[in-house]
């Protein structure tokens, strides 16, 4: 998080339960890794918390480089296919269902890439002006290309989802993208994962839509499926 340990910490936990409460409201097995979005934002938060830790301390090289590479896997490999297949779990109109697959399909492709960027490039922490930057001797060109992928595979599944609600949480995202790429460019990837982390709250809202304002009628069904 792009503050303090202490705010990390207190942030991971926050959105940690509202994780745990959405698990519980998921009403259906497809809903559950959505459900679990919040959860895991909340432990990449508190994994940040030990890391600023560490960084204050000038100890514990093995547990800082521990929580580097644990924050980065789950914001850099496992969100950009968490995000589209959860989606594509749930939703039940088939060509959407398409659409998300490939999305999905993408965003392991881009991991992938940010895996081998990972093991093959060192990357080094360090607290600069109450934020913590990631540096890295990543390929810059790539970098930038996958950035704009990334962006797609893990934004674009909110806005085709049918989802009621779904939209809102594309809406928030994207602002948190932009106001992040702007003001926070030099630290995007840690403020834009506490933005989104936060905004995550929101799907406990969207799971608490009542199951019948999410299904369709059984003609409109059988045309969407066909």
């Amino acid at each position: 998080m792009c503050f303090s340990a202490t705010a990390s910490f207190t942030g991971g936990g926050l959105i940690s339960l509202i994780g745990i409460a959405s698990m519980m409201k998921a009403r259906k097995p497809t809903q559950k890794l959505f459900a679990g979005i919040p959860f895991l934002f909340g432990f990449q938060q508190i994994a940040e918390g030990i890391l600023w830790t560490t960084l204050k301390s000038g100890e514990h090289d093995q547990l800082q480089s521990a929580v580097t590479y644990t924050f980065l896997i789950t914001a850099l490999v496992i969100w950009p296919v968490m995000m589209p297949l959860s989606i594509w779990l749930m939703e039940e109109i088939k060509k959407r269902r398409k659409i998300l697959a490939g999305l999905t399909l993408i965003g392991g492709i881009l991991s992938l890439f940010y895996v081998f960027c990972l093991i093959s490039y060192n990357v080094t922490p360090q607290i600069e002006s109450f934020h913590i930057k990631y540096i890295d001797n990543f390929p810059v060109i790539p970098i930038r290309i996958a950035f704009v992928f990334y962006v797609v595979t893990t934004i674009a599944p909110l806005f085709i989802s049918s989802m009621k609600r779904m939209w809102l949480f594309g809406i928030l995202i994207t602002i948190s993208c932009i106001i992040t790429s702007i003001l926070f460019s030099q630290y995007l990837t840690s403020v834009w994962c506490f933005f989104a982390a936060v905004i995550s709250a929101v799907i406990y809202w969207i799971l608490s839509i009542p199951q019948s304002e999410n299904e369709p009628d059984l003609e409109t069904s059988i045309l969407q499926k066909t």
